[in-house]
C-alpha cells in the first residue's frame, strides 16, 4: 500500500474509518438515516409483542399475557439500548459499521418472526437464534472499538464485549429450563445485561453524546407512538367493516387519539438533553424508558382490547377492557414525570400535575363505556393545565428578573 491510500485510511474514507469515540461536545450533532431505518425495523419486533398482548387480554389471559410482552418488550428495547448507546459514541458511519448495523437488523426481524412462537408454546429457539444474530454484530462493534483505543477506553470496550457475550451465553438457557423457571432467569439475566454498563464504565465513560442520545430517543418515542395509532387504526377499521358499531367504537377511537397525542406533548415538553450531564443520571433515565416506551405500546394494544370487547370479540368485561387502556396511560404519565419531566419543572403545582392525571386516569376505568373517552378528556385537560402553568411560571421568572434588573440599574444608579 502506497503512503497516499495509508494517510487516506488513518484519516478516515466512507470504506473504512478508525473507531475513535465521538465526543460529548460534538457540534450538531444529530440521528443519521441508518438509525432511523434501524428504529423503524425495530419497531416491527414491539408490533409482535404488542399483538400477542392483545390476544392474551381478549381472551382472559392476563398473567400469561403481561409475562410475555414484559419479557418479550425487554429483549427488544434492550438490543435497541445496546446499539443507540454505542453508536452515540462510536457511530463511524463507514461500510464497516453499517454492515454490521444491518446485520443487527436482521437479528431483530427473526426475533421478531419468534415471537408468536414463544408466546403460544414457550419455545424460545428463534427468538434466541435472532438475539445471537444481533449480539454478535454488536460483540464485533464493541472489539472493533477495544481494537482502534488503547489504555482504560480499550478495557472498557473489551468489558462490553466480554460482558454482552457471557450474557447471551446466559439466555441459552431459556431453551432448556421448564415453563416456571424461565420468569426467574428472565428476571436474573436482565439484571445481569443491565450491570454490564455499569460495571464497564466504572473507571472510563464512554463518549455518548446527550443531545443525540435524547434525540434519539424521543425519536423511538414518536415511531412507536405512531405504531400505536397504525394498530388502533386497523383495529377500528377491522371492527367497522364486521359491525358497523360506530355509535360504540367512536368514543373509543376519539379517547384513543387523545391520549397518543397527549402522550406526544407530555413526553416533548422539556429539553431533557439538559439533564443528562452524568453516567449516573443518564443510566437512570435511560433504563427508565423501558417502562416509558412499554406503556406507549401497551396503549396501542388496550385500545384494540377495547375495541374487541365493545364489538362482543373479547372474553373479558368491559372493567377489564378499559382497564388495559387506562392502567398503561397513567404508567406512561407517571414514569415520564418521574424519570423524564420533573426535572425541568418549578415549584409544587407543576409537579404535581401529571401524578395526580395518572390518579385520574386510572379512576377512569369505573366509567364503563365511556372510560377511554374520559381518559383521553383528562389527558387533554394535563396538557392544558401544564401549558397554563408552564407559561404563568415563566412570565413571573421574567418579571422577575425585570425587577432584578431594574434594581440593579437603580443601585447603580444610586452609587
Amino acid at each position: 500500500m502506497s503512503d497516499t491510500p495509508r494517510r487516506r485510511l488513518a484519516a478516515g474514507s466512507g470504506v473504512l474509518r478508525r473507531m475513535a469515540t465521538r465526543g460529548r461536545d460534538e457540534e450538531h450533532r444529530v440521528a443519521t438515516p441508518l438509525e432511523l431505518f434501524f428504529d423503524l425495523c425495530f419497531v416491527v419486533a414491539v408490533a409482535q409483542a404488542g399483538g400477542q398482548l392483545v390476544h392474551a387480554l381478549a381472551e382472559a389471559h392476563p398473567g400469561h399475557g403481561v409475562q410475555g410482552y414484559l419479557m418479550m418488550f425487554f429483549a427488544i428495547w434492550w438490543a435497541w439500548m445496546n446499539f443507540t448507546w454505542f453508536a452515540s459514541a462510536y457511530d463511524t458511519d463507514d461500510v464497516l459499521f453499517r454492515g454490521m448495523t444491518l446485520v443487527q437488523i436482521a437479528g431483530v426481524l427473526v426475533f421478531a418472526a419468534g415471537i408468536p412462537r414463544a408466546f403460544d408454546s414457550g419455545d424460545f429457539r428463534v427468538i434466541w437464534f435472532g438475539y445471537l444474530v444481533m449480539r454478535l454484530a454488536m460483540v464485533a462493534q464493541w472489539l472493533r472499538a477495544g481494537l482502534s483505543t488503547t489504555g482504560r477506553e480499550r478495557r472498557t470496550a473489551l468489558r462490553y464485549a466480554a460482558g454482552v457475550s457471557a450474557c447471551q451465553v446466559g439466555w441459552l438457557a431459556l431453551l432448556f429450563l421448564p415453563d416456571g423457571a424461565r420468569s426467574w432467569l428472565f428476571l436474573g439475566m436482565a439484571i445481569c445485561e443491565m450491570a454490564v454498563p455499569v460495571r464497564a464504565e466504572r473507571d472510563y465513560q464512554t463518549g455518548w453524546h446527550p443531545h443525540h442520545i435524547a434525540e434519539r430517543y424521543g425519536l423511538f418515542t414518536i415511531i412507536v407512538l405512531g405504531e400505536t395509532v397504525s394498530a388502533a387504526t386497523v383495529a377500528v377499521q377491522s371492527a367497522v367493516d364486521e359491525h358497523r358499531a360506530l355509535g360504540v367504537l367512536l368514543p373509543i377511537a376519539a379517547g384513543g387519539l387523545l391520549i397518543i397525542f397527549a402522550a406526544y406533548w407530555i413526553y416533548f415538553a422539556v429539553p431533557i438533553h439538559l439533564h443528562l450531564i452524568s453516567n449516573r443520571q443518564a443510566f437512570l433515565w435511560g433504563y427508565g424508558h423501558y417502562l416509558v416506551f412499554g406503556s406507549v405500546a401497551a396503549i396501542g394494544a388496550g385500545i384494540e382490547v377495547a375495541i374487541e370487547e365493545a364489538t362482543g370479540k373479547a372474553h373479558v368485561s368491559t372493567f377489564a377492557a378499559s382497564g388495559t387502556v387506562t392502567l398503561a396511560a397513567a404508567l406512561f404519565m407517571f414514569t415520564v414525570w418521574l424519570i423524564h419531566s420533573r426535572h425541568q419543572k418549578r415549584g409544587p403545582l407543576q409537579q404535581a400535575v401529571l401524578p395526580v392525571s395518572a390518579v385520574l386516569v386510572l379512576a377512569c376505568t369505573f366509567a364503563g363505556r365511556w372510560a377511554v373517552l374520559l381518559a383521553g378528556a383528562v389527558a387533554t385537560a394535563t396538557v392544558a393545565v401544564g401549558v397554563t402553568l408552564t407559561a404563568r411560571g415563566g412570565t413571573a421568572l421574567g418579571q422577575e428578573e425585570e425587577r432584578g434588573g431594574g434594581s440593579e440599574e437603580a443601585g447603580r444608579e444610586r452609587g
